[in-house]
């Protein structure tokens, strides 16, 4: 099964730029160490934000999690990035209640480099 309606998965500006490229974030600051040095950078997030709408919608979701406010989504494959090597991470999507697009809830690595 692929993400539902992929097509219109949000990612959100601050998702990127204070959690997963922050590297001051309590809990995003690992996650920008290991972006970062695959050339994501922070002032061009957008980049960032296509390679994981793409993610989203390219590979199978692997786990599926009911919570109190609507699916979460769990989708493993290759991501491109700027530097073109393809780590394996999580994108964790997740549908809101009343709503028909995906949200990026977060991303991070599924192995040891």
């Amino acid at each position: 099964m692929k993400l539902p309606n992929a097509e219109w998965a949000v990612v959100e500006q601050d998702k990127i730029t204070e959690y997963l490229l922050n590297p001051q974030h309590r809990f995003g600051a690992s996650k920008a160490r290991f972006f970062e040095q695959f050339g994501f950078r922070r002032e061009e997030w957008l980049v960032m934000a296509g390679a994981l709408h793409k993610h989203g919608g390219q590979f199978e979701v692997s786990t599926v999690r009911e919570t109190g406010f609507g699916p979460r989504y769990g989708v493993e494959g290759e991501l491109l990035c700027p530097d073109g090597r393809l780590p394996h991470i999580r994108t964790v999507w997740q549908m809101d209640k009343g709503r028909v697009e995906p949200r990026l809830i977060t991303a991070y690595p599924t192995e040891e480099l």
